[in-house]
């Protein structure tokens, strides 16, 4: 997937439009960025099982953050060290 399309869904996500960022983020159910997002975007949902499935896709744990929108600024900064 696509810096911009990652930091739109970043965007979207922050802004409150969960709607947008699922279904930027589920263009590329492979991308482990990607499934990060989603995994946040269910957690800040109140769904923890689908939180859950996408977090054992990536590099990260449910637990990892308590605060959502640190671990989006966190996603962001990834994003950007890793020029994707």
């Amino acid at each position: 997937m696509r810096a911009d399309d990652l930091l739109s869904a970043l965007h979207a996500a922050l802004s409150g439009d969960w709607h947008r960022a699922h279904a930027i983020v589920q263009r590329d159910e492979a991308d482990p960025t990607g499934c990060w997002i989603d995994a946040v975007l269910h957690k800040i949902e109140g769904d923890c099982y689908n939180s859950r499935y996408w977090y054992a896709r990536t590099s990260h744990e449910y637990g990892e953050w308590a605060d959502t929108r640190a671990e989006l600024a966190a996603i962001r900064r990834a994003i950007a060290e890793s020029g994707v």
